[in-house]
């Protein structure tokens, strides 16, 4: 396979293009500015006509902030109404040995606000718990809802019919309690899903254009189209996607990728919107803008992710319906229990109130979808894109991940991987001549020798006299001395042999399907370098660590016996493919589940479409521009091994935050019921209502701030 004999004079991709933008380079940054059209600021800076999915999130925001707003003030009123009645409470008074000034109208006080906070903090329970009610699903609302209306019945009955003294107070606490629940609840979600909004706040407002002119317009981003250039001035916030026309500098991409270092970006380099420009200014010209930027793709997938539900999810609103129906039963147990032992009276009220106080699935609720948004909103900021919950629950049981070689382990790109020189020579002063001899070539070798050079910081000697030799290699002079480089094709040319040295160190490249390129100098074959697609220098290490993690590592490849032996050797792989055909890549996977194994394939995306689908986790890896990826569950922004790691991590630790919440909700709820019905009444030990409900918030406090643990989860480690 000599690719260095293909060598021809390439045009440059796109130069149509660039010769259009040609005109533009003569000017200068600070240029004449003009107003298309009044700036219109929304709250995610993107247009509402392209961006709709943008105004629907906002939407839902916007309902969520006011539902949040909403239980926040009327916890506040009921709290402060609540004093008052605890204050003037027989029961409270007794306890803290105190009595209050007397007055007239004294009496009223409590129940008259009591019955404020009801109407005022109580009612939107149950309003919530209609939809439950019609749909015959009782839930947390529709206990809620029962345990204050038994509440307020018995007390207004009370008083109206004197039957004794009833429990206001214990009323007004529970609302306040359930009200300040919500609030914190609702707040915690907010607060856990706030990346859509972080990735909203990233695309700007407005981009300049650069006109016909070469002038420079001020324009809304949503008015960009593709084949516009924009001008992006150092520091600024990228407005679309593109490629770079013209200009060099480093680029932020952390808030897509999570990657920390600038990316150096260069001519024909992509760039994505959101992404914050360098010290460097950069010519763009728009490939993607509005809903098809990599930006909106991820937003989408964001949304998407905590929307969906989890096998646990669905598992916890099951056990929510249950406890609602083991409730019933236990409160109607403990009413004909006491009404047995003490009569129909306002003990056995209590007794079942506390029982449906204990009931409410409030932490239970909250379990699960908080660790959803959480382990969504850190993946993303990973740069892990979770478009299905399931595909993340299962990764927790992979047993075996099948990397596609090309473009996941590897680089996808030419490479120098070996070298040898004759005796006399320096591998160094060798590299450095041929990277001066490819400095004018636009091919693959080429570039790969210079990138070679490049990343060992050599000093290239100056070269004149470059010529490009058809289907050959390259000839110039250096000193008055001809030199040339290229392939087997260039030495018959020009009737020469390779030493032994050099010979055997291609025939050994061959063996492992690497190109070999040689370099003559003074008509000897100075030295020989070989070239093949480069592996990703965090390859080693994702697979190390996936190993480490009890999961087997597979690579499928297309390419020769020879080729994949030599790759899995270097990776340290016992289990690889190869010569498979794209078509044929998800028979292996099948091979692997029909032996009983879970399997998670990672590719490209496109080609390895069928064997993602038929993967029990499919895991797209690609730049940030392919998020859309219909074909996986997952999809990573960076096209960065390591990712992988991540996402097995995600999954473990996810999956044990939801266990730890669910444990401590039901088993909570298992330990508390029995003692609201007065089990242990005989040893002293009964809860009241609002001591129920104290008992029930603490559980909701201690399962959110057990969730937010997961944000101190180190993914990179195994």
């Amino acid at each position: 396979m000599d690719e260095h004999n293909q060598r021809q004079e390439e045009p440059q991709k796109d130069a149509h293009k660039k010769m259009n933008h040609a005109e533009h380079d003569k000017h200068e940054d600070m240029q004449h500015v003009k107003v298309e059209e009044p700036m219109h600021q929304d709250h995610s800076g993107m247009d509402h006509d392209n961006m709709q999915h943008s105004d629907d999130h906002q939407g839902d925001h916007v309902n969520h902030m006011g539902h949040e707003i909403m239980f926040r003030n009327r916890f506040w009123v009921s709290l402060v109404l609540s004093i008052p009645v605890l204050t003037f409470s027989e029961s409270i008074q007794a306890w803290l040995s105190f009595t209050p000034p007397e007055f007239s109208g004294i009496d009223w006080i409590t129940p008259v606000l009591s019955i404020i906070i009801f109407f005022y903090g109580g009612i939107p329970f149950l309003k919530m718990a209609v939809p439950e009610v019609r749909k015959r699903q009782p839930g947390m609302m529709t206990l809620i809802s029962l345990a204050i209306s038994v509440s307020f019945g018995y007390s207004v009955a009370a008083l109206i019919f004197k039957l004794g003294p009833g429990f206001f107070w214990e009323l007004v606490t529970l609302i306040d309690v359930m009200l300040l629940g919500h609030w914190i609840e609702m707040r915690s979600v907010r607060q856990a899903s706030g990346a859509l909004d972080e990735l909203a706040k990233l695309m700007p407002d407005t981009a300049e254009r650069i006109t016909e002119s070469g002038d420079t317009e001020t324009v809304r981003t949503s008015a960009l189209v593709n084949g516009d250039l924009v001008l992006v001035r150092p520091g600024a916030s990228i407005p679309s996607d593109g490629i770079v026309i013209k200009g060099d500098s480093d680029v932020n991409e952390a808030m897509i990728t999570g990657e920390s270092i600038p990316v150096s970006k260069h001519p024909g380099e992509n760039v994505i919107a959101g992404t914050i420009n360098g010290e460097g200014s950069l010519r763009i010209e728009v490939t993607a803008t509005g809903d098809e930027t990599a930006l909106a793709g991820i937003m989408r997938l964001v949304e998407q992710a905590q929307q969906s539900k989890s096998r646990t999810q669905i598992l916890a609103d099951k056990a929510a319906g249950w406890l609602f129906y083991g409730a019933i039963t236990v409160a109607i147990l403990t009413g004909i229990a006491w009404g047995v032992s003490e009569g129909l009276g306002l003990f056995t009220l209590k007794r079942v109130v506390t029982v449906l106080v204990i009931a409410c699935p409030h932490a239970l609720g909250l379990a699960v979808p908080l660790v959803v948004a959480i382990s969504t909103s850190s993946a993303a900021k990973n740069g892990i894109l979770v478009r299905d919950r399931l595909a993340l629950e299962a990764a927790r049981n992979v047993d075996v991940v099948i990397f596609d070689k090309t473009g996941t382990l590897t680089k996808g790109e030419q490479g120098v991987v070996g070298s040898e020189v004759i005796e006399g020579m320096d591998e160094v002063e060798a590299l450095a001549l041929a990277a001066a001899l490819e400095g004018d070539s636009e091919h693959i070798v080429a570039r790969a020798i210079r990138q070679a050079a490049i990343e060992k910081q050599l000093i290239v000697p100056s070269i004149n006299g470059f010529e490009a030799i058809k289907g050959r290699g390259v000839r110039a002079s250096e000193n008055g001395n001809e030199v040339y480089i290229g392939g087997p094709r260039l030495l018959e040319m020009l009737e020469l042999e390779a030493p032994s040295s050099i010979r055997n160190f291609s025939q050994d490249a061959g063996k492992k399907g690497q190109t070999v390129v040689y370099l003559v100098r003074e008509k000897k074959v100075v030295a020989g370098f070989a070239l093949a697609d480069v592996l990703r220098p965090e390859s080693f290490q994702a697979i190390q660590r996936l190993q480490k993690m009890g999961i087997q590592v597979a690579m499928l490849t297309g390419d020769s016996q020879a080729v994949a032996e030599a790759v899995a050797a270097e990776l340290s792989l016992e289990l690889f493919f190869a010569e498979v055909l794209p078509e044929d890549k998800d028979k292996k996977v099948a091979e692997l589940q029909a032996e009983g194994k879970r399997v998670a394939v990672v590719g490209d995306g496109v080609n390895d479409a069928p064997a993602l689908t038929r993967a029990d986790v499919g895991i797209a890896i690609g730049s940030g521009t392919d998020v859309a990826v219909e074909s996986a569950g997952i999809i990573l922004v960076q096209s960065n091994p390591m990712d992988v790691v991540k996402i097995f991590s995600l999954s473990r630790a996810s999956y044990r935050k939801m266990i730890e919440n669910l444990i401590w909700a039901t088993g909570y709820n298992v330990i508390a019921i029995p003692l609201a019905a007065g089990v242990l009444a005989s040893f002293g030990i009964l809860l009241s209502p609002a001591i129920g409900a104290l008992f029930m918030s603490l559980s909701t406090v201690i399962v959110a701030l057990n969730a937010q643990l997961l944000r101190r989860v180190d993914l990179s480690a195994a």
